[in-house]
């Protein structure tokens, strides 16, 4: 058992407080973040700092919540992290705040379609991954995992305890399968 997850199994038991996770988990959250917001334009308002630390509020300032494991609390982070930044896209697209004035570009996910601004691309995203969750939760979340927590192929199929194969059987998928329902091609 690692040690994150006998610290995650001592707070849910009262024994230790969910601040004593912060410097165990930061350092790995924060290349998450960093390598998500490698993929953002420069000018982007949102530092990868500024992402971890607001992610690890949100999951610690819920007391209701609790986590299995490591893979349990780093696919929490990972959501925590897609939803700050689909509310950013949707703060950035009010017309008090600019519109789409600003885009921000997301050529690594290859799904986009080329007519949307930025944030209409990552709310498209979202709104196509929540489909998708529905659908297939398990391929949703190795999207989570590789687009929003910035993890590689070989990071998110050992954080899903799958087979590098079968994780780039579902990357390919689950690529096409939003490719599709973003662009409106899927029914």
């Amino acid at each position: 058992m690692s040690d994150v997850t006998v610290l995650l199994n001592a707070i849910e038991q009262g024994k230790a407080r969910s601040e004593d996770l912060l410097p165990m988990v930061y350092d790995e959250l924060r290349r998450l973040a960093a390598g998500h917001m490698q993929r953002e334009r420069p000018g982007q308002t949102l530092q990868a700092t500024a992402l971890v630390h607001e992610a690890f509020l949100r999951l610690v300032g819920n007391d209701d919540a609790t986590w299995e494991n490591r893979r349990h609390f780093f696919g929490a982070a990972a959501l925590a992290m897609q939803r700050i930044l689909v509310e950013q896209a949707r703060r950035k697209q009010r017309r008090k705040h600019g519109g789409d004035v600003q885009q921000v570009h997301l050529s690594d996910m290859d799904i986009v379609a080329e007519n949307l601004s930025a944030a209409d691309d990552l709310l498209a995203i979202d709104e196509a991954l929540q489909e998708f969750t529905d659908q297939d939760p398990d391929k949703a979340e190795l999207v989570r995992l590789r687009y929003f927590a910035g993890l590689t192929e070989p990071e998110a199929a050992a954080a899903l305890n799958i087979s590098r194969a079968t994780a780039s059987r579902w990357w390919t998928y689950a690529k096409a399968w939003l490719f599709a329902r973003v662009n409106g091609s899927a029914e």
